[in-house]
C-alpha cells in the first residue's frame, strides 16, 4: 500500500524538492512565464498559488511567510508590488499550464506555466482578430490588374507637378523634397513600362 500519494516527490529528497520549487517559483514571479516539465509545473502550481493568495494582504507577517518559501527579496518585492494588485479581484487559479509537446532528449512532456493576468499574447491576438480579412480570388486578380495600371498612370501625372513645385520650394522644406523625389523616381520606371 503506497501512502502519501498527494504530493509529487519529483524523484528528489525533501530539501532538494523545496529548493527546486522555490527556484521555479522565483523564476515564475520574475519572468511571468517559464518552460518546464508538466510534473514540475503541476507541483509548482500547488506551491505558488497559496503564496500569491497570501500576497493579496500586504502585511509584514504575510511578507515574512512568503519570504520563508521563496527565499529571495526581489521576488517577494515583485510579488507584492506588481502581481498582487493585478490579481486582487481573482479568487484563485492564478497559473495556467499550456502543454507544448515532448522534449527531444528524454521525451518528457513539456509545458509553459504562466501567470494568467500577465499574458500579453492573448490580448494581442484579440486585437489582430478584430481586423477584417479581405478575400482574393484568381479570377478577380486579372480584372483588378488593369485598373491598377491605369491608376498608376494617373498618379504619375499627378506627382510630376508637385515634383516641380518642390524644386522651387525654399531650403527649409528639404525634408519634403526627399519623399517627393523618391515618389517621382518610383513612378518614372512605371511610366517607361506602360
Amino acid at each position: 500500500m503506497r501512502h502519501n500519494k498527494k504530493i509529487n516527490h519529483l524523484g528528489r529528497q525533501a530539501a532538494h524538492r523545496k529548493a527546486l520549487l522555490a527556484n521555479l517559483a522565483n523564476s515564475l514571479i520574475r519572468h511571468k512565464r517559464i518552460n518546464t516539465t508538466v510534473a514540475k509545473a503541476k507541483a509548482l502550481r500547488m506551491y505558488v498559488e497559496p503564496l500569491i493568495t497570501k500576497s493579496k494582504l500586504d502585511t509584514t507577517h504575510s511578507r515574512r511567510v512568503v519570504f520563508s518559501y521563496l527565499k529571495d527579496k526581489q521576488a517577494v518585492a515583485e510579488l507584492f508590488r506588481e502581481i498582487a494588485p493585478k490579481i486582487a479581484d481573482r479568487p484563485g487559479g492564478y497559473c495556467r499550464i499550456l502543454k507544448t509537446g515532448f522534449r527531444l532528449g528524454d521525451a518528457a512532456e513539456m509545458c509553459f506555466i504562466e501567470l494568467v493576468d500577465f499574458n500579453e499574447t492573448y490580448t494581442k491576438e484579440a486585437k489582430v482578430a478584430e481586423k477584417p480579412k479581405t478575400r482574393r480570388s484568381r479570377s478577380g486578380a486579372k480584372k483588378a490588374a488593369e485598373p491598377v495600371e491605369a491608376a498608376a498612370e494617373t498618379v504619375a501625372t499627378d506627382t510630376e507637378a508637385p515634383a516641380e513645385e518642390v524644386k522651387k520650394a525654399p531650403a527649409k522644406k528639404a525634408a519634403a523634397k526627399k519623399p517627393a523625389a523618391k515618389k517621382a523616381a518610383e513612378e518614372a520606371p512605371a511610366e517607361e513600362k506602360a
